[in-house]
């Protein structure tokens, strides 16, 4: 059930290869190509660290609740929860700056079909704290629904599997985004109503935030100031490395919050029960 176990290593041995696989899709075909077997369906959003939301363009400041919320409220609605006993990025690129156990959460029916070889089912009460783990150690969250998830670990059916990441800026797979080609690339996305800005009076142009701190590439230095570009993802660590103070993190709609739990939900309904049963044990959502 669920990918063969031979296989992850392979992926792994793989893995440093993916820039080189994103650089091809400057060709139509190949990108056409990848769209169908990798990104069809896609939709993943990046959330901004909850410690750098201290500023909204809000009528009323404070009353905006904070990301990490979204993923909170997917992991108590859903009737199946998993973690993975390793994260496949920064095991594959055996990352020495963040835990490489510390994998990714899927929720929904299809979690079923995973292997109970590299992961397990776990009640509300450990997910929710695998996910605060996460944000105390510095991990960002990336969730929505990923093909490339169902496809390496045996999930299925499509549709109905749900990611939450926890990405570092060292080994996420999504720093292949500059090299993909538009189509592939805008499927992972910012949450919309985040906005990252720089305070030109205060930025000294020192480029802190552009030594291996954004993922995606997004920040560039000019003589007098850094700029951030549309390719920003606002997972905003650029925020918290600035020395200056100078960047800031914006909430611009008090309802984001809401929308984007609507948004995610017609991705991946988590609330759906399966009447099945594996290692001779009934499944229930049991918290």
């Amino acid at each position: 059930m669920g990918t063969p176990t031979w296989l992850i290593p392979l992926l792994e041995k793989a893995f440093p290869y993916r820039y080189k696989l994103a650089r091809m899709t400057d060709v139509p075909l190949l990108a056409e190509a990848l769209h169908q077997t990798v990104f069809n369906g896609d939709d993943m959003i990046y959330l901004p660290k909850d410690r750098v939301v201290v500023q909204q363009s809000v009528e009323q400041p404070g009353s905006v609740l904070l990301p990490s919320a979204l993923v909170d409220h997917f992991i108590e609605k859903a009737s199946y929860r998993w973690i993975m006993d390793f994260c496949i990025c920064r095991k594959a690129e055996d990352c020495q700056d963040y835990p490489q156990d510390l994998g990714c959460i899927f929720l929904g029916e299809a979690v079923l079909k995973i292997s109970s070889k590299i992961g397990h089912l776990a009640n509300k009460d450990e997910a929710l704290a695998h996910a605060r783990r996460a944000r105390e150690l510095g991990l960002v969250h990336l969730i929505g629904r990923d093909r490339i998830d169902n496809l390496w670990t045996g999930a299925s059916p499509f549709g109905k599997l749900m990611t939450i990441c926890q990405c570092c800026p060292c080994c996420c797979l999504f720093k292949v985004l500059p090299r993909l080609d538009p189509l592939n690339r805008r499927k992972v996305v910012r949450m919309p109503g985040v906005k990252v800005w720089v305070d030109e009076q205060k930025c000294i142009a020192c480029g802190a935030c552009s030594q291996d701190v954004c993922f995606v590439g997004a920040i560039q230095m000019n003589r007098e100031t850094a700029q951030i570009s549309e390719e920003c993802r606002g997972c905003a660590r650029c925020v918290e490395v600035c020395p200056q103070g100078a960047i800031h993190l914006t909430i611009e709609d008090s309802d984001y919050l809401q929308k984007q739990i609507a948004r995610i939900t017609r991705l991946v309904d988590v609330t759906k029960t399966a009447p099945v049963r594996r290692w001779g044990l009934q499944e229930t959502a049991e918290e």
